[in-house]
C-alpha cells in the first residue's frame, strides 16, 4: 500500500498537471468564445482527458505504476475520454439544433414557440420571447388605433374649424364692408362672433388637455371631495344647458363618503358625461345623475334617454374622434368630450364604461375609495 505521504505528493502534482492543463483549456475557450457551442464542448471534453492524461503521467513518473498497469490504465481512460468527448460533441450538435430551430422561429413573420423539444433552458427563452412578440404585437395595434384616431381626429377638426371660421370671416367682412348698418343685425352678428369664438376656445382647450393626456402629461391634485359634491357640481354646472333643451335633470347621491381625486379635473370628466347625455336626450326626457358607493369602490352614473347605441359601436364610444350615427360629444366639436372624460378618469386609477339599458345608455364612472390602514372606507 502507498504510504500517506507520497499519496500527498501523488495528489499534488496530479492535481498541478490538470490545473495546468485547465488553464490551457480556459485560455483557449476564451479565444474561441464566439465559436459554436459545440466547438466549445469538444475542447472541454479534450481539456478532461488530457487532464486525466496528465495525472497518469505524473504518478508514472514517480514510478507508482509498473508498465503493466500504466498501459491498462492509460488504455482505459483513452477509451473513456475518447466516450466523452463523442458525447460532448453529440450534445453540442444537439445544442446547435435547438438553437437553429429557435432562430428560425424567431426570423418567422408570426413568432411561436417551435413545435420540437428544446433544452429546459432554451424552452423558457422561447416562452419568454413568444411573450414578449404579444406584447409587442399589442403595443403596436395600439399605435396603430391610435394613430389611425389621430388622422380621424385631424380631419373632424379641419371640418370643424373651416365652418366656424368661415363664418366668422363673412360675419368680419360684412361688418367691415358695412354691409350691415341696423344696430340691431350688428350686436346679433357680435353675439354670433362672440359664441363662435368661445365654440373655438373650447375645442382648442379640448385639443390640449387630450394632448396632454395622451402625453402622460396630466398632473392631478389630489384631495379629499366628496362624492356628493361632485355630483352636485355636475348638475349645476349643466342645468342650464338641460333647461334650455328642455330636459329634466336629477342628481341623487345615496352615500357622502370621500374620494381622493382631482375635483377640477374629475368635474371636468363628469360635465362632458352629463352634457353628452343633454345633448342626445330628446326635450321632455330625463337624464340623471347617480353616485353611490359599492364594494369598496365610488360610482357614480349618467343615464339618458338617447335610444341606446348600436352594439358594434359600444366598444368605439370613448375613441378619440369616433362619433357613430349621431355624434356622442358635447357640443356637436371634434369626438373630444368623452375620449377626455376616460383619459382622466384611467389617470384617477378608475374605471370608465357605458352600457345600453332601458331607453338609453348608462355610463357609469368607477372610483377607488380613500382607505385607511384596516381597508375600510375613511370616514
Amino acid at each position: 500500500m502507498l504510504p500517506f505521504q507520497d499519496l500527498l505528493y501523488v495528489a499534488f502534482y496530479a492535481a498541478l498537471a490538470a490545473l495546468v492543463v485547465a488553464a490551457g483549456g480556459l485560455g483557449l475557450l476564451h479565444a474561441l468564445r464566439g465559436r459554436s457551442v459545440a466547438v466549445q464542448l469538444a475542447i472541454v471534453g479534450a481539456a478532461t482527458v488530457l487532464a486525466t492524461t496528465s495525472g497518469i503521467a505524473v504518478i508514472s513518473a514517480m514510478m507508482v505504476l509498473n508498465d503493466h498497469d500504466r498501459a491498462v490504465v492509460q488504455a482505459v481512460v483513452t477509451a473513456s475520454g475518447l466516450v466523452a468527448m463523442a458525447v460532448s460533441v453529440l450534445l453540442g450538435r444537439r445544442l446547435v439544433a435547438a438553437n437553429r430551430t429557435l432562430v428560425d422561429a424567431v426570423r418567422a413573420d408570426r413568432f411561436r414557440v417551435p413545435p420540437t423539444r428544446l433544452p429546459a433552458e432554451l424552452a423558457e427563452l422561447s416562452r419568454e420571447l413568444e411573450a414578449a412578440y404579444e406584447r409587442l404585437a399589442e403595443a403596436h395595434r395600439r399605435e396603430q388605433a391610435l394613430e389611425a384616431s389621430r388622422r380621424e381626429l385631424v380631419a373632424w377638426v379641419s371640418h370643424d374649424l373651416r365652418t366656424p371660421l368661415a363664418g366668422l370671416r363673412a360675419m368680419a367682412e360684412a361688418l367691415e364692408d358695412e354691409v350691415v348698418a341696423d344696430a340691431g343685425t350688428v350686436r346679433r352678428y357680435h353675439g354670433r362672433i362672440r359664441a363662435e369664438v368661445d365654440r373655438l376656445a373650447e375645442m382648442v382647450d379640448d385639443l390640449f388637455e387630450l394632448s396632454r393626456i395622451h402625453a402622460g402629461a396630466l398632473r392631478l391634485s389630489r384631495r379629499r371631495v366628496g362624492l356628493g359634491d361632485l355630483v352636485a357640481d355636475a348638475v349645476a354646472g349643466t342645468e342650464a344647458l338641460a333647461r334650455a333643451k328642455g330636459v329634466r335633470l336629477h342628481g341623487d347621491v345615496s352615500d357622502g363618503l370621500p374620494v381622493q381625486v382631482d375635483s377640477a379635473e374629475l368635474g371636468r370628466a363628469l360635465r362632458n358625461l352629463v352634457v353628452n347625455a343633454i345633448r342626445h336626450t330628446p326635450s321632455d326626457g330625463t337624464v340623471e345623475i347617480t353616485g353611490e358607493v359599492r364594494g369598496g369602490e365610488a360610482r357614480v352614473t349618467v343615464a339618458d334617454a338617447c335610444g341606446g347605441i348600436p352594439e358594434e359601436d359600444l366598444p368605439r364610444v370613448f375613441d378619440v374622434a369616433f362619433r357613430g350615427e349621431t355624434a356622442r360629444t358635447p357640443g356637436g366639436g371634434a369626438g373630444l368630450g368623452l375620449a377626455i372624460a376616460r383619459g382622466i378618469v384611467e389617470a384617477h386609477a378608475g374605471q370608465i364604461g357605458v352600457t345600453n339599458a332601458d331607453q338609453g345608455c348608462r355610463f357609469t364612472v368607477r372610483l377607488p375609495l380613500t382607505l385607511t390602514p384596516a381597508g375600510r372606507p375613511s370616514p
